[in-house]
């Protein structure tokens, strides 16, 4: 995935209670008058910790808290040794990781080549990249305690950017007797060998998730540069509280009781920008792609003719400007591997970006053999960057002739419940509506949910086409970046017709922070909590 970015360039009121008990606990916590503490709302609340288990990025942030990499990448998207260093044979077949001295896991075992033999492959089995990667992998085994080597069938070209990618699916490491859970079922605890600690007598989903720093923890030498260098716990705890109103968030922040709000609300950036104790900072300059994904197993998106028509349905200005609404923070594209990079491309998208697909999303609704069958839109009311899509896409496609049930609940309802194959009227769905960072699918290898292994490996709506598949084995192996452009176009083209999913533009979210922290770390991955120190 860096590979090639390298080459281009109210709420509620339950919760809101919950939120307040645990923002007064926290400054009644003994381990917070020992020593320095975080307090920061996060985008969503954290309910599943297993960051294999689920794409969700408040996931991928825990992990960050309590797991570490073999290699990571820095502020030049290089991969940079992070657990390992590594080595490649002349032929290029052949790459050996060899784990660093210091490295033990949360319960005081020894970090082994087996362990992270183990979290490869339980990794490697549900995310995008590392499928592909095992696709020209012919074995992976540790030759030693402190030894893993991968062996290829062929050479291939994405090996350090898939182990070291940013973002999720992260290839994190845990112990061997966690990482052989299958992927499908979440781990039982919580062990890494990262900078910090989960406390789980202290988690409360819907309530706060508290780390404290690892003092066992050996950070390398090199200085933090995006996931990769010295991760350097400077505080001795972190909590994250969660606060579902942003207005109360907010106040929070400008008071003092929070340190750190990963998004702020767009219309009131002006008075926080005004607030001199306050740092407002894109920390993710790549910024997201936002999208709407649909269930291939169920009537009425196992029929391609009515996904198209919904597709034909869906206006990109209208959901960013209520998503957003400031031209500062979105922009319109049509891209599936994200505008101003090599394989950008507007084929396909010209409704979408144009607005004026509705008489035909009409027509061919009428065409279709659509038989009013419930269209089950999952509308999340908790997380800032995810509320107006489902609202704006489901008037879009009553507009046009559909049925639509939307269903309210909160995002990490919608992040467990996607995983379901069930149908509609047994607790499925139809249709969600998610984000991604710009490096998760700025290429057909990093995108997860331009896939079409269907049920077996694919990734939530189970799309399944054997042309973008065939597509994605000739885009690794072509020989020039001019090859890749062509390939990477077709993929796009196919998707657009298909409708694999429906990219509904790109924005990027301002964080918040007390001047009071310093050291805070920008990236395609953030936040992230090492090397932040908070004056007293």
């Amino acid at each position: 995935m860096l590979h090639f970015m390298r080459r281009g360039s109210r709420a509620f009121a339950s919760k809101l209670a919950l939120s307040v008990v645990a923002l007064s606990t926290a400054f009644a916590s003994p381990v917070l008058a020992a020593g320095k503490t975080i307090t920061a709302v996060m985008h969503s609340d954290l309910r599943i910790i297993d960051p294999i288990f689920t794409t969700a990025y408040i996931t991928r942030d825990h992990g960050y808290m309590i797991y570490d990499t073999l290699v990571a990448p820095d502020s030049n998207f290089k991969i940079q040794p992070q657990m390992a260093d590594w080595k490649i044979s002349d032929d290029k077949l052949t790459y050996t990781f060899t784990l660093r001295d210091g490295l033990k896991w949360h319960d005081g075992a020894p970090v082994t080549a087996e362990d992270c033999v183990a979290s490869l492959k339980r990794w490697a089995a549900v995310d995008g990249m590392g499928q592909k990667l095992m696709d020209f992998t012919a074995s992976i085994e540790a030759t030693d305690a402190k030894t893993i080597t991968l062996k290829l069938k062929e050479p291939y070209g994405l090996v350090l950017d898939s182990i070291g990618k940013p973002s999720s699916r992260v290839a994190f490491m845990m112990p061997k007797r966690l990482a052989e859970t299958p992927p499908d079922k979440q781990i039982p605890e919580q062990i890494g060998s990262g900078p910090f600690k989960f406390v789980a007598s202290e988690f409360q989903p819907g309530v706060k998730a508290v780390y404290v720093k690892n003092t066992d923890y050996v950070p390398r030498k090199e200085p933090a540069s995006w996931t990769s260098g010295g991760k350097v716990a400077k505080v001795d705890r972190v909590e994250w509280i969660t606060m579902p109103d942003s207005q109360t968030a907010v106040n929070a922040l400008q008071s003092g009781d929070i340190d750190f709000m990963e998004n702020l609300p767009y219309d009131m950036l002006p008075v926080l920008e005004a607030n001199k104790e306050l740092t407002i900072e894109v920390l993710n300059k790549f910024g997201y792609q936002t999208l709407g994904r649909m269930n291939f197993l169920y009537p009425p998106f196992d029929n391609a003719k009515v996904r198209r028509a919904a597709l034909l349905a869906m206006n990109q200005k209208d959901v960013l400007d209520a998503l957003i609404g400031n031209p500062k923070y979105q922009k319109i594209c049509g891209a599936f591997f994200i505008c101003d990079t090599p394989f950008a491309t507007e084929v396909g998208a010209e409704t979408l970006i144009k607005g004026n697909g509705m008489a035909e999303a009409k027509k061919a609704l009428a065409e279709s053999g659509y038989d009013g069958t419930p269209v089950v839109v999952m509308a999340p009311g908790d997380v800032t960057t995810l509320k107006a899509q489902p609202i704006v896409a489901a008037q879009l496609l009553r507009e046009a002739g559909f049925k639509v049930d939307l269903q309210a609940t909160d995002w990490q309802t919608v992040v467990s419940r996607r995983a379901s194959q069930k149908p509609p009227k047994e607790g499925g769905w139809n249709m969600f509506f998610t984000n991604w960072v710009a490096p998760d699918v700025s290429n057909p290898i990093a995108n997860l949910s331009i896939g079409g292994q269907g049920k077996k490996g694919g990734w939530f709506g189970w799309a399944e086409d054997a042309k973008i598949e065939k597509l994605k084995d000739d885009f690794v192996r072509a020989a020039s970046l001019d090859e890749q452009k062509k390939i990477a176009t077709d993929i796009q083209k196919e998707a657009y017709e298909q409708v694999i999913y429906i990219p509904l533009g790109q924005y990027q979210t301002p964080s918040g922070w007390r001047k009071s922290l310093t050291g805070v770390l920008d990236g395609p991955a953030t936040p992230l909590f090492w090397n932040v120190d908070k004056s007293e």
